[in-house]
């Protein structure tokens, strides 16, 4: 385990953490489905529960994947999942995808999805690649306005999402985003 900041650390998910990582997941989702207008029901139901527990079991123990896990004390806060483009028709040579990060949201604002952002661009920088690619809910501005202050721009790719939504393609150029990263800001004035 790493110590990140403060009390906070960071590691790889093993299948012990199954529970807190589904329960992180299903927080986050009541919230950013929620506010897009979505009733609970849609979003926590026993069928999407066991998908998800099929789901991230699968991703935990897949070499080709990466589960990662903020945990604050003994809680799991926050997590993320990368890997692999999940479409065919995505070189795997040359992009790697961020399927998702997830922060409870007591948790929010405190740096977390920044610092599983942060093992994103590491995982892309370690094989190398140099494109990330996600889907992000058009109805969840809060993700969509994290992404984009890191640097991902939309792509023009979109899937059919609930509730006659769309999911938005973004993409992730490390090259520009290292660019951005070394840049100073300006002063004013």
């Amino acid at each position: 385990m790493a110590r990140v900041s403060g009390s906070m650390e960071v590691r790889h998910a093993t299948l012990a953490d199954l529970d807190g990582i589904i329960d992180v997941h299903t927080q986050a989702r009541l919230a950013y489905y929620g506010a897009g207008g979505l009733t609970s029901e849609s979003i926590v139901n026993p069928t999407l529960e066991r998908e998800q527990r099929t789901g991230w079991t699968a991703a935990i123990g897949s070499p080709r994947k990466r589960v990662m896990c903020a945990v604050v004390g003994d809680r799991i806060v926050g997590i993320a999942a990368m890997g692999p483009p999940l479409s065919s028709q995505v070189d795997a040579g040359t992009v790697g995808q961020l399927y998702q990060i997830h922060v409870v949201p007591g948790s929010w604002r405190k740096g977390i999805g920044s610092t599983l952002h942060a093992l994103f661009v590491r995982y892309l920088e370690e094989i190398p690649l140099p494109t990330g690619l996600l889907e992000v809910w058009e109805r969840n501005s809060r993700a969509r306005a994290f992404y984009t202050r890191h640097g991902w721009k939309p792509d023009g790719e979109f899937r059919e999402g609930p509730d006659n939504s769309k999911y938005i393609g973004m993409r992730l150029e490390l090259m520009a985003h290292r660019a951005a990263a070394s840049t100073p800001p300006q002063e004013e004035g």
